[in-house]
């Protein structure tokens, strides 16, 4: 429909949202007519019954709550834009409850194990160095993988050993990254990536076996292997490194705003939860070692 075009076109004009939200966003909406086309039900005559009723129909085909309420969200999104050009009376959504969550605690691994990830790259390896560089550097810092996968030479100053990244909403930080991921990036900078480039005027940083920018995908199969050579009995992402990045900080004592400016948190609500970690954490260390627990 040209009215979630035109309505994606605004969010990325006006809010500089991701292409990743934009594309969710866009197949949420796609789902949601498609249902709405099968109910023969127009634009302007969906009240907030028939959104309760689609909702319910989504989770009935196994969708989460968690997912819901982000199907919801952007639904509220939406109709708020509708409602302001004219093209329905009444916003539908203003009366459809959020479904309610338990609280999430993020997937995070321990040290020990981090340490048999970041070990398990081949780094005499072309493909290996790079792996292991982009593992360093993304345990290091607590990027995004999409932030990781970016990245151009033009966002790194080793000298400083700080790197420039652009995150959500199109909002500019920079974040230190330590001297384990300095070196492993100057190594391949300087032995692999030449080796990888097939296009001089690329200036991505990581490069994939054509030459091209590595996807979410193949770094997150890369991960799995590794998982694997490691011996590591857990479910591990490029998203599980972020994890382990801020709960480890906390763990050490870091201060939690800090936390937030290096994961480009725009609200400190969002990076509390890592707190709880830090807390559960303590709490079955307690368990497990205390003679009167």
């Amino acid at each position: 429909m040209e009215v979630i075009s035109d309505y994606l076109d605004t969010l990325w004009m006006q809010q500089g949202v991701s292409e990743n939200t934009l594309a969710s966003y866009r197949q949420d909406l796609k789902k949601f007519f498609l249902w709405t086309t099968s109910q023969n039900l127009r634009l302007s005559e969906l009240e907030s019954h028939h959104l309760e009723t689609f909702l319910g129909a989504m989770k009935a085909d196994g969708l989460s709550v968690r997912s819901a309420a982000r199907l919801l969200s952007c639904l509220r999104s939406f109709f708020a834009y509708t409602l302001n050009k004219g093209l329905i009376a009444e916003d539908p959504t203003l009366s459809v409850a959020m479904p309610k969550m338990g609280r999430y605690l993020p997937h995070s691994i321990s040290e020990e194990s981090i340490e048999k990830l970041l070990d398990a790259p081949d780094a005499s390896d072309v493909i290996g160095l790079r792996d292991k560089a982009m593992l360093e550097l993304l345990y290091a810092s607590g990027l995004r993988v999409s932030e990781l996968i970016a990245i151009s030479l033009s966002h790194i100053n080793l000298n400083q050993g700080v790197v420039r990244v652009m995150g959500k909403g199109a909002k500019e930080r920079l974040v230190p990254i330590g001297e384990e991921a300095e070196y492993w990036m100057q190594q391949y900078i300087k032995d692999a990536r030449s080796e990888l480039i097939k296009n001089d005027q690329t200036t991505l940083c990581f490069l994939s076996k054509r030459g091209r920018q590595m996807t979410r995908q193949t770094f997150w199969h890369r991960i799995k292997q590794y998982t694997l050579i490691a011996g590591i009995d857990q479910n591990v992402s490029p998203h599980t490194l972020r994890h382990a990045f801020a709960s480890h900080l906390l763990n050490h004592g870091a201060d939690l705003r800090v936390v937030q400016l290096l994961l480009g948190h725009s609200d400190l609500s969002t990076t509390q939860i890592y707190t709880h970690v830090a807390e559960y954490r303590l709490q079955q260390l307690h368990a497990t070692h205390h003679p009167r627990a």
